[in-house]
């Protein structure tokens, strides 16, 4: 397989390898597409929980940055997890030097498991500077909740949510559905033109560990290949379905979901 695209992937570790970094290579990886990290933070974790999180001293979050950035250009970025305030100015420094056009976020906020990942001043902080700086959010309920102050039960809540991204300043927002409690799952694509809904099946496990990382990453990958944004959410969609009705049954907790799934998605969705 030929590299297609070079993406920046900013975000923690996960030493179960389910989600963070770990998740994110691998699903780039897969993907056809070559990744280059920052690593925000190590988590102690396994599929039933975090035990810890060790800060990288916020300086070295920005040189590892530009220091990559200056060797390879990446075509596109993904940011995870930001989990204090001094992560996020050196972040936003970071991007104002690169001046990279394609930014996915991904706001990680709380593990699978329950923990934590993110202080209340950082989540302020974010939603005051640095979201309007992104192409894309891709919240789940409880992140979109918090970041907006609406209360979602359904989808038309998803729906208000999302326009107050855009009020915001998000030109494009995907909120993602798993949290609701219904028959499918259903993620939706809204900008100032348009409303997606991407509906799939719910699969009744509880290996899906991972799934927020994955899916941004994947949209990220897509988008830098040059597919368009709308395009990238749906491809990415599918490839995280894909990946959890695969899922190789691993660990006690919350396990992780099948990166390796991608050559059944490009027989499928080309």
């Amino acid at each position: 397989m030929k590299i297609k695209s070079k993406i920046l992937i900013i975000a923690g570790s996960d030493s179960s390898g389910g989600a963070g970094i770990q998740a994110d290579i691998k699903t780039a990886t897969s993907l056809g597409v070559y990744s280059m990290t920052a690593v925000t933070a190590v988590t102690v974790q396994n599929t039933k929980g975090v035990k810890s999180v060790i800060s990288i001293p916020p300086n070295e979050i920005y040189n590892q940055i530009i220091h990559t950035i200056k060797d390879i250009r990446p075509n596109a970025i993904k940011i995870g997890m930001l989990h204090s305030t001094k992560v996020i100015d050196k972040v936003l420094r970071s991007l104002n030097e690169m001046k990279v056009k394609k930014i996915i976020l991904d706001p990680v906020m709380i593990a699978k498991g329950g923990s934590k990942l993110i202080t209340d001043s950082a989540v302020r902080l974010m939603k005051k500077k640095l979201i309007n700086k992104v192409t894309l959010i891709t919240p789940n309920v409880p992140e979109a909740e918090i970041l907006t102050g609406i209360k979602i039960k359904n989808q038309n809540d998803m729906i208000l949510a999302a326009n107050e991204f855009i009020k915001l300043g998000v030109p494009n927002v995907l909120v993602k559905g798993g949290h609701l409690r219904s028959k499918k799952v259903n993620d939706i694509f809204v900008n100032k033109k348009d409303v997606k809904v991407f509906s799939n099946r719910r699969f009744n496990t509880k290996n899906t560990h991972g799934t927020g990382c994955t899916l941004s990453t994947a949209i990220t990958s897509f988008f830098s290949c040059g597919k368009t944004l709308k395009r990238s959410c749906e491809l990415g969609v599918k490839y995280v379905n894909s990946a959890i009705l695969t899922n190789p049954k691993i660990g006690k907790g919350h396990g992780p979901i099948n990166h390796l799934n991608s050559i059944e998605l490009k027989k499928i969705y080309k």
